[in-house]
């Protein structure tokens, strides 16, 4: 097998067990990654539109809108009109959302994750992620 169909392999292998992870852990919180990731987002973006926060997650807008549709019901965020267009709502974290403790939760998941990596790997890891992410990008303008 070519060594490149094994760390395709092996990338596809690593999210699928962060996502178990991360799920399982979180789980206590009622969140999932997702929802994790979009209210970790959303506490350096308070008041962003859903259309804003799907672009820094870098997700379509009606997967975010589930995702917004369930934190919302579990109390973490709540819509309100935007200020600067009615027609549009702005999300906040609720108190719940603020209190939750999921960028706590989720710094101390990255660094468990890369504990005991030389920052010199890391550094180099961090070099080949952002080369396959930019071959990606140019493969899906072609």
């Amino acid at each position: 097998m070519p060594q490149s169909s094994h760390l395709f392999d092996t990338l596809l292998h690593l999210m699928r067990l962060l996502r178990r992870s991360y799920d399982a852990r979180a789980q206590a919180m009622g969140l999932t990654l997702s929802r994790a990731r979009a209210l970790a987002m959303l506490s350096r973006m308070d008041g962003a539109t859903q259309a804003g926060l799907a672009a820094a997650l870098e997700i379509e807008a009606p997967t975010l809108k589930r995702q917004v549709d369930a934190l919302e019901q579990a109390g973490f965020v709540e819509r309100r009109p935007a200020e600067s267009d009615g027609r549009k709502n702005a999300l906040f974290l609720t108190a719940k959302g603020q209190d939750s403790g999921i960028v706590d939760f989720t710094r101390r998941m990255r660094a468990e994750l890369v504990a005991g990596i030389p920052d010199a790997d890391l550094a180099v890891a961090q070099s080949v992620l952002d080369r396959i992410a930019a071959n990606i990008a140019r493969l899906d303008r072609e």
